[in-house]
């Protein structure tokens, strides 16, 4: 049984990678394709933010040197990118999607209005947001914890390839622990890289939690859904 009733799932266009060095690797998208959609299957309201490092990692030794407004939106129409990837890849998995740019592309995805949004979700239908928040200098972290706030989202699911935040980093430190739960000023004080600074600030303020799980793990998202025990909780 779903522990949510609408939820903000963050992923990064790093994951869709697999192990390639960028671009999108087939078999991940539909492996994380699948466990979208057995979520939705539970009657959650979905609504996704994706990232566009896969494809930008890509051209990035070229935009060295490069202007950071114009980079920035190369990487917001990377992520445009990615969401038509991941809606087609949805509707083949038969689960109805919409993308939605903060970035004008009309001929290709509709335009992010809000009501248009909600009303998506109330009929289940997944909402995947694209091109961040429309502006440079923000993160896709940012952007999830902006829409996350706007369509009322009752958690942020930051899905990355760690599974949870650590007391240090577990790949040089054998002693580092897992937190199962723990609080912003808790998080803030162990100078803890959750999400980007002024997305974790968005969340505290909006007294938004954030749930961080390894989106490589078969049904972690499903168990994040089911309230589970998995991952780290970040919260008020």
């Amino acid at each position: 049984m779903a522990a949510y009733r609408r939820v903000l799932l963050k992923l990064s266009g790093e994951a869709l990678m697999g192990d390639d060095a960028y671009g999108i690797n087939r078999a991940t998208i539909e492996r994380m394709v699948a466990d979208v959609a057995e979520v939705a299957r539970l009657g959650v309201e979905l609504a996704i933010v994706i990232g566009g490092g896969n494809i930008f990692r890509g051209v990035a030794p070229g935009a060295a040197g490069m202007d950071r407004a114009t980079a920035d939106y190369m990487g917001m129409l990377a992520t445009v990118m990615n969401a038509l990837a991941l809606q087609d890849a949805l509707r083949g998995s038969g689960v109805e999607a919409r993308v939605q740019s903060a970035l004008k592309i009309e001929q290709v995805v509709e335009p992010y209005i809000r009501p248009k949004a909600l009303r998506y979700l109330e009929e289940k239908k997944v909402v995947i947001f694209a091109a961040g928040t429309g502006n440079p200098f923000f993160t896709t972290d940012t952007a999830a914890a902006l829409r996350g706030a706007e369509v009322g989202a009752e958690i942020v699911l930051k899905a990355t390839k760690v599974d949870g935040v650590y007391s240090a980093d577990p790949k040089k430190d054998p002693k580092a622990t897992r937190y199962s739960t723990i609080s912003f000023d808790e998080a803030i004080s162990k100078n803890l890289q959750v999400m980007d600074a002024t997305a974790f600030a968005l969340c505290r303020d909006q007294k938004l939690p954030i749930k961080v799980f390894s989106i490589v793990k078969p049904g972690a998202l499903r168990r994040v859904i089911e309230g589970a025990d998995e991952g780290t909780l970040v919260h008020v």
